[in-house]
């Protein structure tokens, strides 16, 4: 039988590698918890009853402390109030002033020699409208490149919460591990209470060493004294010795193999070997004698 932990470690590694690849938190989750149920569903096929129920119970306790990473939260980081633009004005070089200073005069120096030039000419008219076209082209774009600096330093870059992978498998590695020998505990005390030799069970040794001593006695007085302990060592290891009744249920009567008398008279039930039960389950069927003419009757 294969241990849960021999079935995570075999996975461990594409495990690391899909974990490594989500960003989001509450995705590792369910991943994890998806692998548990996979593991689960493989590791209690081969255990009995008392087995899967101690191993569901350590699986799903491990399945909700795994859920505790969505409580993890990513607060935004908010930006002081008004000092990118406040830093912007004041970060202004002198040599970018006098080149705006010069581009200001150059342009008033063109617009004049336009100006003057409508007295002789009607098309200098056309060189005013495209100069101040370039001007307010060139206005526009200032205003632009102010607008994306400012909302360039605005931006301040968000923390991303990640998951360590291989922290949190050596977790679950310690938490499956815990699960194994849990249930191997669990096997052994098992072993001891249900697989113990004759020399462990010191009252059926007893009795049959008392029996053999009135068996070499010749003394069948004391024989039958003694079978009258069978049922107090019976019911010491949990099991009771069930005697046919007449009136008994029907589904009693399946603990028994009847056999018909060979005295037509008899009209008795005769129990000649009682079943020996532990709890519901039927360990051994007995044997019961039956009138002969029940059988015609039934």
């Amino acid at each position: 039988m294969k241990t849960i932990t021999a079935l995570f470690n075999a996975e461990r590694n594409q495990l690391q590698i899909e974990i490594d690849k989500i960003t989001s938190v509450e995705q590792v989750v369910k991943l994890v918890q998806h692998r548990l149920d996979n593991l689960e569903r493989i590791y209690i096929s081969e255990l009995n009853l008392t087995q899967v129920r101690l191993a569901s119970f350590f699986v799903e306790m491990l399945r909700q402390s795994i859920a505790t990473l969505t409580v993890v939260n990513q607060s935004p980081v908010v930006p002081p109030e008004q000092q990118p633009i406040s830093n912007l004005t004041t970060n202004v070089s002198p040599k970018k002033l006098i080149l705006k200073l010069l581009k200001a005069l150059i342009y008033v120096g063109i617009l004049g020699v336009l100006f003057s030039l409508t007295k002789i000419s009607i098309s200098a008219w056309m060189g005013i409208l495209l100069t101040l076209l370039l001007l307010g082209l060139e206005v526009v774009l200032q205003l632009d490149k102010s607008n994306i600096k400012s909302t360039e330093l605005l931006e301040i870059p968000q923390p991303v919460l990640r998951v360590d992978s291989k922290l949190l498998l050596d977790n679950l590695a310690d938490g499956l591990n815990t699960i194994d020998i849990a249930v191997a505990r669990f096997e052994e005390g098992n072993k001891l209470a249900d697989d113990r030799t004759l020399e462990e069970l010191p009252e059926l040794l007893n009795f049959l060493q008392r029996l053999m001593g009135a068996s070499f006695l010749e003394q069948p007085q004391m024989a039958i004294a003694l079978t009258k302990l069978l049922p107090q060592i019976l019911m010491s290891q949990g099991i009771r010795a069930q005697i046919y009744q007449q009136q008994a249920p029907q589904n009693e009567r399946d603990y028994f193999d009847f056999e018909p008398s060979i005295d037509p008279d008899t009209k008795d039930y005769v129990t000649i070997t009682p079943a020996l039960l532990k709890g519901d389950r039927l360990l051994r069927r007995g044997r019961v004698i039956e009138p002969a003419y029940s059988e015609a009757r039934e």
